[in-house]
């Protein structure tokens, strides 16, 4: 899997607003100054993510963006689909290399494997929500079971 950049400033974009959910809303050209991302991009997935129903726009002089919902109850899964408007692109169908050999009526021993690891992926991306990203790294880290890393690197 790769991560997209729409992927990785969907995420960005998104606990840039969970950081500042108590301000009012944030507009979408001085969250990509902040955050030193292409302003025309960050509009663009900033309109994705309130497609989806993550974000909540309001028009006007004081108007931007804002969660939709509380930081704790959006996961990285959501933000990446709407964002990259898939999680993990299962090749095979989305791109079949031949269309005899990749259909679904024919046997393909590769394709479970495939579907597993989309399956997995997104579990892991559900289980962690935005509000888990507004934590300190060692702490993300031991959430999501990696090791804490400490000042000597290991």
């Amino acid at each position: 899997m790769r991560i997209t950049t729409w992927a990785e400033y969907g995420v960005i974009c998104a606990l840039h607003l969970a950081k500042r959910a108590a301000e009012p809303a944030v507009n979408g050209r001085d969250l990509a100054a902040r955050e030193q991302l292409p302003p025309d991009y960050v509009e663009q997935i900033l309109l994705r993510l309130r497609r989806a129903g993550l974000v909540t726009s309001t028009r006007g002089a004081r108007g931007g963006y804002s969660l939709a919902r509380p930081a704790a109850e959006i996961t990285v899964r959501e933000i990446i689909a709407a964002a990259e408007l898939v999680t993990f692109d299962l090749h095979c169908e989305s791109h079949p290399v031949d269309e005899v050999r990749c259909s679904t009526s024919h046997d393909c021993s590769i394709r479970p494997v495939w579907m597993m690891l989309q399956r997995r992926i997104d579990e892991v991306l559900q289980s962690v929500s935005l509000a888990d990203l507004l934590q300190t790294e060692p702490t993300v880290r031991q959430r999501v079971g990696l090791p804490v890393l400490t000042a000597q690197g290991s």
